[in-house]
C-alpha cells in the first residue's frame, strides 16, 4: 500500500482546536516534513489550495501558501518522492496549469502530478469577484470535464483545439511537454464526481470515516469500482484520507485526542458548517457534507486513527484490505513528530508496507542504508 502525507500548507494543519499545535505555514516547515517523508520512504506529498479560511479564535486556515509555487520549491530540494499540487480550476485557466505542471515536471524530473478541485466554498472566489454564481454547484463537473480534456490534449500532443461550452481553444500550444505521464487526482464523491474520476482521473481521494474504523470508507471505494466498470478504466483506484494521532500507548494517544476535542474552535467550526451547507444541489459532494458535519468537526470529520504505534500500524493494514484501495493520504496532529513516528515506529510494523520478496519493509531497508 502506498502512503502519502497531506502537507500543512495552511496554519494548524487539520485540527480546529485551541489545544492543538498552533503554527503558521512556511516553506521551511513543509520542506522539513517532505524531506523527512522522503527519507522514510513515503511515496508522495500533496498540498491543497485554500484561498480563504474559517476564522475563529485559531484563525483556522486564514494563513495559506500557494500550492504550485510551494511544490516547485519542494521539487527542487527532493529527489525521490512524488509531488502533487492542487489547481483551483475555477480561477486557473487549463492552458496555464498545463504549462506550470510541465515546468514542475522538469524541476522534479518527472515526479509531479495534479490534484483538480472545482471549488466548494463560495467566499474563496467571491472575495476576488470570481464566483460564477451558485448554479456552478450543479455544473462544476461538466466544467471540470472540459478542463481536463484541454490538459490531456496539451500534455499528450502539445496542442489543443478543444471546443466546448466552457473552453474554446484555438491552436493552443504547449512545449516542452511533461517527460512523465501526468497523474491526476480528483476527490469528488458525488455521483458526478465519481463519474468524472472514473472517466478522467488516475486516483480518487475519499475521506476516511469515524475514529478507529479504518474500513468504514469501503462504500466509497465500492462506488468507484462500479463507476469504473462503466468506463473500463479499471486502473483508477481509491486513496483514503486519514488523520493519525499516535503515541507509545493507546491511553496516551487517546488523551491527546480528547484534549484536542476539548479545545474545539466552535467559531471556526460554525463557519465551516455554514459554507458546507451552501451547496444545496443534488450533486453535492459527500466529502463536503462530511467536513461540515458537527459530529467531529474538530478535525473536519476525517477518519482518525488514535492509538499506540502498533495499533495504528494494524489499522492502516486494515485499510489496505478494502478492494480497490491503493493507498492512504495521512495527516498528523504534529507533522514533524508524526512523520518521524510513522517512519520509525509505525511503518516497520505494517504488513502492507513489506515487499513480497523480502520479510523486511523495503522503506526501512532504504532508511538503514541512507543512515
Amino acid at each position: 500500500m502506498k502512503v502519502g502525507v497531506f502537507i500543512p500548507i495552511g496554519n494548524n494543519g487539520w485540527l480546529l482546536s485551541e489545544n492543538a499545535p498552533q503554527y503558521k505555514p512556511s516553506f521551511e516547515l513543509n520542506k522539513e516534513i517532505t524531506l523527512s517523508a522522503e527519507r522514510y520512504g513515503m511515496d508522495f506529498a500533496l498540498s491543497m489550495i485554500k484561498l480563504r479560511g474559517f476564522g475563529g479564535k485559531t484563525e483556522f486556515w486564514d494563513h495559506n501558501l500557494e500550492s504550485f509555487t510551494l511544490m516547485a520549491g519542494l521539487a527542487a530540494v527532493t529527489s525521490k518522492i512524488q509531488l502533487f499540487a492542487t489547481a483551483a480550476s475555477l480561477v486557473m485557466p487549463p492552458a496555464i496549469v498545463a504549462r506550470m505542471a510541465s515546468t514542475i515536471d522538469s524541476i522534479s524530473n518527472g515526479r509531479f502530478g495534479l490534484n483538480l478541485v472545482t471549488g466548494w466554498q463560495r467566499p474563496e472566489y467571491a472575495q476576488m469577484g470570481m464566483w460564477p454564481g451558485d448554479q456552478f454547484f450543479g455544473t462544476r463537473y461538466a466544467y471540470l470535464s472540459e478542463y481536463i480534456q484541454v490538459l490531456r490534449d496539451l500534455w499528450g500532443t502539445g496542442k489543443s483545439d478543444f471546443k466546448g461550452e466552457h473552453f474554446q481553444m484555438d491552436d493552443c500550444r504547449l512545449s516542452p511537454r511533461p517527460q512523465a505521464a501526468m497523474k491526476v487526482i480528483c476527490a469528488g464523491q458525488s455521483d458526478a464526481g465519481m463519474a468524472f474520476s472514473a472517466r478522467y482521473a488516475d486516483y480518487n481521494f475519499c475521506f476516511g470515516k469515524g475514529v478507529n474504523t479504518p474500513t468504514a470508507f469501503k462504500p466509497a471505494a465500492d462506488k468507484l469500482i462500479e463507476a469504473t466498470k462503466k468506463t473500463g478504466r479499471h486502473h483508477v483506484k481509491s486513496y483514503v484520507l486519514m488523520m493519525v494521532i499516535a503515541a507509545e500507548t493507546d491511553e496516551a494517544a487517546r488523551a491527546k485526542w480528547e484534549h484536542y476535542k476539548a479545545g474545539a474552535d466552535q467559531e471556526a467550526i460554525a463557519w465551516l458548517g455554514e459554507q458546507g451547507a451552501a451547496d444545496t444541489k443534488s450533486g453535492a459532494d459527500t466529502n463536503v457534507r462530511q467536513m461540515a458535519d458537527p459530529t467531529s468537526a474538530v478535525n473536519i470529520n476525517m477518519g482518525t486513527l488514535v492509538g499506540s504505534f502498533a495499533s495504528v500500524a494494524r489499522m492502516l493494514d486494515e485499510v489496505a484490505t478494502v478492494p480497490g484501495t491503493e493507498g492512504v493520504l495521512l495527516t498528523f496532529d504534529d507533522f514533524v513528530q508524526g512523520v518521524r513516528d510513522f517512519g520509525e515506529h509505525i511503518q516497520p510494523l505494517m504488513v502492507s508496507r513489506v515487499d513480497a520478496d523480502s520479510p523486511v519493509p523495503s522503506r526501512v531497508v532504504a532508511l538503514q542504508e541512507a543512515a
